[in-house]
């Protein structure tokens, strides 16, 4: 395959995931998202199953499932019917079958402490997190208003060490374009306290901060949503850091009466443990949320 072909077949694949995380909550039209790209439909679904091993209706279906998993652990105030809707399910009765056959239990079992039982088998996935030593209990964040964010990227499947490889590939980018004044910024579509590791959605994000640099257009590019965000700060160790993602969603929110929204939360890279050689980190982490 041709080096250009592929390229563009990337960012097809890429603005195909990214439209699908963002209207999430609608009936995502296939005719209009072809439309969209002015490609052919039939030829949309062949290249998104080339570049991510998976059609797009199982993608749909999958991510629909891990926002409503979250909501139902943060929006304790939402209906299951609400969390449904919000989720583009136009039908109970269909959630509720289609939540069973994932997570083996129903809805309201999840809400009721099932989940933690499922998040408890997420972490063990970690060996590194279960060893960490890290508390949490001293943290308080700050509530802030972001604004939106426009970033380049490279989106990785899987919370594994390999993630290591994309940030180098940024890195690359970035020197390659003499960035000297950036952001690098990780994007968590999905929840991976409760989302099986191997399934994240990671995405490596550069946004660059001197508008007297332009840079080639070899990486495709997204908006990071703005609006109201806890904003936590941390430093650790590798580990340390599912282990606190646990915290803020089982602790932290329950404790504080705040909601989530279908807006994925976002690193702020102060020191990337994935680009440094001690294996540390110093982030700020942004979580959007409601009250």
């Amino acid at each position: 395959m041709k080096k250009t072909t592929l390229e563009k077949k990337i960012k097809i694949s890429n603005y195909i995931m990214y439209y699908i995380y963002t209207n999430i909550d609608t009936d995502i039209n296939m005719d209009e998202l072809a439309q969209n790209l002015k490609i052919n439909k039939f030829y949309m679904h062949k290249i998104f199953k080339e570049i991510f091993n998976r059609n797009i209706y199982e993608s749909i279906k999958s991510i629909r499932l891990q926002k409503a998993s979250n909501l139902l652990l943060t929006n304790k105030y939402s209906t299951i019917s609400e969390v449904a809707n919000s989720c583009g399910y136009s039908s109970q009765t269909s959630f509720i079958r289609a939540f069973k056959i994932r997570f083996a239990m129903t809805p309201k079992e999840w809400r009721k402490g099932g989940y933690k039982k499922y998040s408890s088998k997420i972490l063990k996935q970690s060996l590194i997190a279960t060893k960490s030593k890290a508390q949490f209990h001293t943290i308080t964040p700050e509530i802030v208003k972001m604004p939106e964010l426009s970033a380049y990227y490279i989106r990785h499947r899987g919370y594994n060490d390999s993630i290591k490889q994309t940030w180098q590939k940024l890195q690359t980018w970035v020197f390659s374009n003499n960035l000297t004044n950036y952001k690098e910024i990780a994007l968590l579509h999905d929840n991976p306290a409760i989302t099986p590791l191997d399934e994240c959605q990671y995405v490596a994000c550069i946004v660059n901060e001197d508008p007297d640099i332009s840079v080639n257009d070899r990486l495709p590019n997204f908006k990071i949503s703005g609006g109201v965000y806890a904003k936590f700060d941390l430093q650790g160790e590798s580990g340390d850091f599912l282990k606190f993602i646990h915290w803020v969603y089982h602790e932290w929110l329950p404790q504080n009466e705040y909601e989530t929204t279908t807006k994925p939360p976002y690193v702020i890279y102060k020191k990337n443990k994935y680009l440094s050689k001690d294996n540390t980190f110093d982030i700020t982490l942004y979580l959007s949320i409601s009250y």
